[in-house]
């Protein structure tokens, strides 16, 4: 019996790089800048076709800014607005139990934290007294559970 020890990639590169916008948009810049470098013999171009190769470069240059551009900004975005779990694992753990149910119960009823300030006293109130509900069952919970654990089985 053959065994085969290799290991083959289950993800294969694609051979086509025609695939990837990147490389089809600047190879078309690199063919547009080579059409514009070959030398012209001694013709005398009408004003409306240097006219209309002025429009093209400006086209060009707008392109070409506008891609520097978008890459810029991905990858600005994607690491600027994403925290990572690390910190949002942190950030939840650095609450008090009466935050934790507090924003859950704000997320629940599909309020935030500016929705509850603009609320009369009375609705503000009527919030705090299901948080201190909640807080309290769970308290419950707590003491039945170590109530059963300490009976002996």
């Amino acid at each position: 019996m053959l065994i085969n020890t290799q290991q083959t990639s289950a993800i294969q590169k694609s051979q086509r790089t025609d695939l990837d916008p990147a490389n089809a948009a600047a190879s078309v810049l690199y063919s547009q800048a080579q059409q514009n470098a070959q030398p012209l013999t001694n013709i005398q171009a009408p004003a409306a076709s240097v006219a209309g190769n002025a429009q093209v470069d400006n086209i060009d240059a707008a392109f070409a800014k506008t891609r520097v551009m978008l890459q810029a900004s991905s990858s600005a975005t994607s690491a600027a607005t994403q925290p990572s779990a690390t910190d949002e694992f942190k950030d939840y753990m650095s609450k008090s139990p009466a935050q934790r149910i507090r924003e859950q119960l704000l997320k629940e009823l599909g309020l935030t934290e500016d929705d509850v300030k603009a609320m009369p006293p009375e609705k503000q109130q009527a919030i705090s007294d299901q948080i201190t509900a909640l807080m309290q069952q769970k308290e419950a919970v707590k003491q039945a559970a170590a109530a059963q654990q300490q009976l002996p089985v």
